[in-house]
């Protein structure tokens, strides 16, 4: 189906899980790192092209620090947004597909009220990004659409976790074993997502010849206090509300 595939963001988490799965099905590929890619740089970019010539792209390389992109405004930008412009143009002039992962901070985080309910998000609600984060992913996506190359899919996904790469659970694994108390909100409510079964969703949109704009999560939701508590279940638990912004892709 797909004979030459390039993974950008190569040794990160998401791109592990990915490179199992492709490995699974027979597909071979060629998955860059940081060291390999540059994804800020377009002569980068250019080169890897012209090395690899891929006929299918999946781009996940980003700035993920929700917190740190808020200091580094211009840096979100160029990895979350100006880059997949880059990689969308060339894409199209190599004929590639393209596959992108964006994220729920697209969105403002209030929900959608039907019938007195939050319901999940439908990939035609209104966005409104409250986070530098959140913008810098939109601008990735405004642009991907913008250029517009052959059969493209972006998924929205939220709340990753899994091996390869730095995310919640191990997060707080590590900080108890170092001996230090967990403080953890309860009023944000998600649906956490692993990894591999992320790669397994974007490998069977495109064997069903899907494109487009999709949301991919696992499925039912929890805040992060009782994703902890799953973590720990033996612990004793006081709960905690708070206001900032957390999220894994």
């Amino acid at each position: 189906m797909f004979d030459r595939i390039l993974i950008t963001g190569g040794g990160g988490m998401l791109a592990t899980a990915l490179k199992a799965s492709l490995v699974t099905r027979g597909f071979s590929f060629v998955a860059a790192d940081r060291a390999a890619l540059d994804i800020t740089s377009e002569q980068s970019i250019n080169e890897i092209f012209e090395r690899v010539k891929p006929t299918l792209v999946f781009n996940c390389a980003a700035h993920t620090k929700v917190d740190l992109c808020e200091q580094q405004l211009d840096l979100a930008a160029q990895i979350n947004g100006h880059a997949v412009g880059t990689l969308a143009t060339l894409c199209k002039t190599h004929g590639s597909r393209l596959v992108h992962y964006s994220t729920d901070f697209v969105f403002d985080g209030h929900g959608i009220v039907e019938a007195g309910q939050v319901r999940p998000y439908r990939i035609d609600d209104p966005v409104g990004p409250l986070s530098a984060y959140g913008r810098s992913k939109l601008l990735g996506e405004q642009q991907l659409q913008h250029v517009n190359p052959p059969g493209w899919i972006i998924l929205r996904t939220a709340w990753l976790y899994g091996r390869g790469g730095p995310c919640f659970p191990a997060t707080m694994v590590k900080v108890a074993r170092d001996g230090k108390p967990l403080r953890v909100v309860s009023d944000q409510t998600g649906s956490p997502t692993h990894t591999v079964d992320l790669a397994e969703a974007s490998l069977d949109l495109l064997t069903a010849g899907a494109s487009g704009l999709f949301h991919a999560t696992n499925s039912g939701q929890v805040t992060w206090f009782d994703f902890t508590r799953t973590l720990f279940p033996t612990a004793k638990w006081t709960s905690s509300t708070s206001t900032r912004a957390q999220d894994e892709h």
